[in-house]
């Protein structure tokens, strides 16, 4: 047993015990090879799927032969690289050993392919349990790729910050939280089929030198490496690491021989690695065309000293034939022994075994992109940022922002440009004054104006893009930048949060801050991940993997509490599937395309996540404006529960409303009519008994042309009220109509209960918006904006939108109106009764994108928290929201699932569910049981009001029913 293990390279520091079979299939193969095919097993070439034909054919050559043992794919694609190892293993006598370099996943190495974190990111993280399943995924795409070997983790401890390529390479400065995590990626890997191979032996982390341009050395003694550098080796070979990769550095004080690259030295190699250590995994070199061992010695040559050294792989070599000729010449003068050869090649057939070689299959190419790409890994993405992202300094808490009703919040985006990804969902949580600057030379004369600019603003998110990793031109931060950040940070009147997208040694640069956050990387995820910290929808939880100044230690951290705002991320990471989800666009398009509605925005959200958000189609059929996320919509009757009854389930949680009380009680003037004795509640219940519309509008018109008693063409302090551009109503004209409103029929019939029969009204919001004004002492969209929208968030919530936002920003509802014919109707409400009224009713008026709609509808789902805020004391909106009559599906106030299949929710969705539709094409629900928002907002009434299609195609159920198709059955 003892002999073959030796031989095998794997014994119990490595792989275990070795079956029978892999024996007798490393012993069969080993005899069927000749002394240069042996030979050539040792060899791992550097391949490239992004290079001409004659790279191919060179590769073929050396496989057909030298009999070369493995590849090491560089740059390129993942099909295109596919596509070469199946070709390339067809020509192999035995299957290649195929490795890459894949520290934070393919993307390393190829074009198309998913980024991961690098390994000091993962050093902020304080679970590694994320490390082990970003490994695992990792494997998961390797193998999937044909690839056998992944030249990671790094297990170098980075201790001198000035060390030009690890860097962010190190899990960072602490041994033993380098040590766990590269365990926990070894183990992710070779759990699922993946050769780790730890490196850069003996440790390369306090290094100030790049091996790939010149010789680094490391200047400590046995025991200094022994307390630091070798630590994290020792354990993870203790932990079964089946490679280990030595670095091309010197060491002085083990190896005298000026120049002598611990690769080439058999003192760091044989005695150290191999004997000290008893390491008995495969030893590779690292890249033999680096300068560190180039600049000393010839192609070929170095291949020969290597192997003398005692590596057993040789990675990267650059003449193979050279290669071939040296060692046999060692061979021939016994400075190699044929017994060297044997051991190294017996390690590398073992190894291949293991790796499944022996039952070797061809890359398929059916739908490997798809499997790369595959949605649970963006979730491990999106995870890793999210536990990384570390916050270093918080004065008085101000991070996560609480209030968002008094701030003037802007962001200065500093190597990006003004509408990147981390501004645009900066933009979902409050309104963002932008300001960006992208090239690193810009003059301090730019930065001036910015600063000007900022007048008034209370707190600036300084955000530092395209930052690298180089200490010596500190990271790519310009003086200019750094000069403007600290001449703000003098303002007393600002608040200004520093947010570095980049290495973490570079916060030595602002230990002054007061409000500090380090992303570590920048990209598309980060960018996302970033503000949801800063808002609280998720928590802060990082610690610093190293010491980046006096201030700023390894391990410091503030911790911050997540506020239960909405987060933003993929289906898969809520239990959803994002393909059955992504079904929702053929039905967008389709409804496109049958003309029921020129565009449309769809959100979804889960366990407060929005897991989708689209705009589809067009502002108008002539498809000149795209619809997009922040495109504002008319929402209609979505009024009724987004506006009126929010202010009236407030008035119930303070006990200030009584449901069961008559009307009259609130509004005396109701006295003598026959609205008095109607309840609160049975209003809200579309059964009081009231007429569903009465088109007040009409009553404003003289001969057929608007009454001038009622309207004129001018504002003024008797006709404020914007109806349509150009057509302003009279002050009076709400009493008017209020009149009206008294003055109406009773209508339906009376039940036996003495109840009326149901009937949908929008008379009754007029009564609850008087209502509540009374109670209130203020007009509702005041109310509401001071309350609920402006705290929330919810900028593009609003009445009367034209005077926050450009007419461009929110999509026209008709060519149009009944008021100015020949005036299109964009930015005004299409609801004649509420337009007359100025666009501030009860049941209409109201407008909004989806995002900040599904806010309301979170704030609601979670019974008024949201935001750190309490908004409702007692589960008022579960009193609402439940089964009210008996008579109808509805609530109070709002509208509910169908018992009998009938209604406009999906046929799906539990009975709990509740919401609302409006005219326009705009549907809001509710799922309290699955903790789902569902938000459908269009303006199918552009041009034609009299447009069903939405309602003839079941749009709207049709993209619930896929939401509901798109859970994952429960565990």
């Amino acid at each position: 047993m003892g002999a073959w293990m030796a031989l095998s390279g794997f014994g119990p520091k490595g792989r275990g015990n070795i079956s029978e079979q892999e024996q007798h299939w490393v012993d069969s193969v080993y005899q069927s090879l000749t002394p240069d095919q042996r030979l050539g097993q040792l060899f791992m070439v550097a391949a490239y799927s992004n290079k001409p034909q004659s790279h191919i054919r060179e590769i073929e050559n050396l496989i057909t032969q030298y009999g070369i043992g493995g590849v090491m794919f560089m740059q390129g694609g993942p099909v295109r690289q596919a596509k070469l190892t199946n070709r390339y293993q067809s020509l192999a006598k035995v299957p290649l050993l195929v490795a890459t370099d894949a520290e934070w996943g393919l993307d390393m190495r190829l074009d198309s392919s998913m980024h991961f974190a690098k390994q000091m990111t993962l050093g902020a993280l304080q679970d590694d349990r994320y490390v082990y399943l970003m490994g695992r995924e990792i494997a998961l795409k390797l193998k999937r790729l044909g690839i056998h070997v992944n030249f990671s983790p790094v297990v170098d401890v980075n201790s001198n910050p000035n060390n030009p390529v690890i860097g962010n390479r190190s899990f960072g400065e602490s041994k033993e939280q380098v040590t766990a995590r590269s365990i926990a990626y070894i183990k992710g890997l070779q759990d699922h089929g993946i050769i780790a191979v730890a490196k850069h032996f003996p440790g390369h982390g306090d290094t100030d030198a790049d091996s790939h341009f010149s010789l680094p050395v490391l200047s400590h003694d046995m025991a200094r490496l022994t307390e630091v550098e070798l630590y994290p080796f020792k354990r993870s070979f203790d932990a079964g690491v089946m490679g280990v990769m030595v670095a091309h550095l010197h060491v002085p004080k083990l190896d005298s021989i000026a120049n002598r690259a611990a690769t080439l030295s058999p003192y760091l190699v044989n005695d150290l690695l191999k004997g000290q250590m008893q390491y008995e995994g495969l030893v590779f070199t690292d890249a033999l065309n680096m300068k560190g061992v180039t600049r000393y010695h010839e192609p070929g040559e170095v291949d020969a000293l290597a192997l003398k050294a005692g590596n057993d792989v040789l990675l990267f070599s650059e003449n193979v034939p050279k290669a071939f000729a040296s060692i046999k010449k060692a061979l021939a003068d016994s400075t190699i022994s044929e017994r060297d050869i044997e051991i190294r090649v017996r390690k590398m057939l073992h190894a291949k075994y293991w790796a499944g070689l022996n039952q070797y299959t061809p890359v398929n190419l059916e739908n490997l992109s798809q499997d790369l790409s595959r949605p649970v890994s963006q979730v491990l993405q999106q995870q890793l940022y999210e536990q990384a992202v570390t916050v270093v300094a918080n004065k008085n808490d101000l991070l996560p922002f609480r209030v968002l009703d008094t701030t003037e919040f802007a962001s200065v985006s500093v190597g990006a440009g003004i509408n990147n990804v981390l501004t645009q969902t900066l933009d979902k949580y409050a309104s963002f004054k932008k300001f960006a600057v992208t090239s690193r030379v810009t003059p301090d004369s730019v930065y001036a104006g910015i600063r000007r600019d900022l007048a008034g603003t209370d707190v600036v998110v300084v955000s530092l893009h395209n930052l690298n990793n180089n200490p010596g031109n500190n990271y790519n931060l310009s003086g200019n930048a750094l000069g403007f950040i600290r001449e703000l940070q003098r303002d007393p009147t600002k608040k200004v949060v520093v947010v570095v997208m980049g290495n973490a040694y570079s916060l030595r640069n602002f230990e002054g801050s007061d409000w500090l956050v380090c992303g570590y990387e920048d990209n598309e995820v980060t960018r996302k991940v970033i503000p949801q910290v800063l808002f609280g929808a998720l928590p802060a939880n990082g610690r610093l993997p190293v010491t980046a100044s006096p201030k700023f230690k390894a391990g410091f951290g503030i911790s911050t509490p997540s506020l239960n705002r909405l987060k933003y991320s993929i289906p898969e990471s809520v239990g959803m599937n994002s393909g059955i989800l992504n079904q929702i666009d053929n039905i967008a398009l389709e409804a496109i395309a049958y003309a029921a509605t020129p565009g449309c925005q769809v959100l979804v959200v889960k366990d407060g996540t929005v897991v989708m958000e689209k705009g589809y189609g067009y502002y108008t059929y002539d498809r000149t404006q795209p619809v997009t996320e922040k495109t504002i919509y008319d929402l209609a009757s979505i009024t009724k529960v987004a506006a009126t009854l929010q202010a009236v389930m407030f008035l119930k949680d303070q006990g200030r409303l009584n449901l069961d009380a008559r009307l009259v009680t609130y509004l005396p003037e109701l006295k003598g009519s026959n609205k008095a004795n109607l309840t609160v509640r049975d209003v809200l219940l579309h059964q009081a008994g009231l007429v569903a519309y009465i088109p007040f509008w009409t009553k404003t018109l003289k001969d057929g042309k608007l009454n001038p008693i009622y309207y004129d063409s001018l504002p003024s302090e008797s006709y404020p009220n914007l109806v349509v551009p150009g057509v302003y109503s009279n002050k009076r004209l709400e009493d008017s109509v209020w009149k009206w409103v008294v003055k109406s029929e009773l209508a339906g019939k009376r039940l036996p209960n003495g109840k009326f029969e149901y009937r949908y009204s929008d008379l009754g919001l007029h009564i609850m918006k008087r209502i509540a004004e009374r109670l209130l002492n203020q007009p509702l969209p005041d109310f509401l904006e001071q309350n609920f929208y402006a705290p929330l968030g919810a900028a593009t919530l609003t009445f009367n939108p034209l005077n926050k936002f450009l007419k461009e920003q929110i999509a026209p509802t008709a060519p149009g109106s009944q008021f100015k014919p020949g005036v299109p109707l964009q930015g005004t409400v299409h609801d004649g009764n509420a337009a007359l009224l100025g666009g501030k009713a009860g049941h209409a008026g109201l407008f909004s994108n989806a995002n900040d709609l599904a806010i309301l509808m979170q704030m609601d789902l979670q019974n008024g928290k949201y935001g750190g805020q309490q908004y409702f004391k007692t589960p008022v909106v579960t009193e609402f929201s439940e089964n009210g009559s008996k008579n109808s599906r509805r609530g109070i106030g709002w509208d509910k699932a169908d018992p009998d299949g009938n209604g406009p929710t999906s046929t799906l969705a539990p009975l709990s569910t509740f919401g609302h539709t409006g005219f326009t094409g705009t549907g809001a629900w509710v799922d309290p049981e699955n903790n789902i928002i569902y938000i459908f907002l269009s303006n199918r009434v552009y041009p034609d009001s009299e447009n069903d299609k939405l309602l003839k195609y079941n749009i709207r159920t049709r993209i619930h029913d896929v939401v509901y198709q798109s859970l994952e059955p429960k565990p």
